[in-house]
């Protein structure tokens, strides 16, 4: 969906990244990565969150990142990160997204 359709300012990048997170409670989570920006991403997640918790991904040659849930709806989650990934970090992360998913 174009950014100017919902409301973003920047758009986002399809994936089908699967990652690993702490949530509320230091609980382990499993997400499905399904699209990102420099400034957030939407995920699929079985774990029960809600807006304004705080989750910690690691995403690849990035590490961990922070990130503020913005939105929960059916298993799906939106999320703002904490500092937005800077463009070069951004485009070597996401290079090596597509490289792990095609293996």
């Amino acid at each position: 969906m174009p950014a100017a359709i919902d409301g973003r300012l920047i758009s986002r990048d399809e994936v089908q990244h699967r990652a690993r997170a702490i949530g509320p409670g230091a609980a382990s989570l499993a997400l499905l990565v399904v699209n990102i920006s420099e400034d957030g991403l939407m995920a699929r997640c079985e774990a029960v969150l809600h807006p304004g918790d705080v989750i910690s991904i690691d995403l690849p040659d990035i590490g961990r990142i922070d990130a503020q849930i913005r939105w929960a709806l059916g298993g799906r989650i939106g999320c703002q990160f904490e500092q937005r990934i800077a463009p070069d970090a951004y485009n070597t992360m996401l290079t090596a997204m597509r490289a792990i998913a095609r293996n």
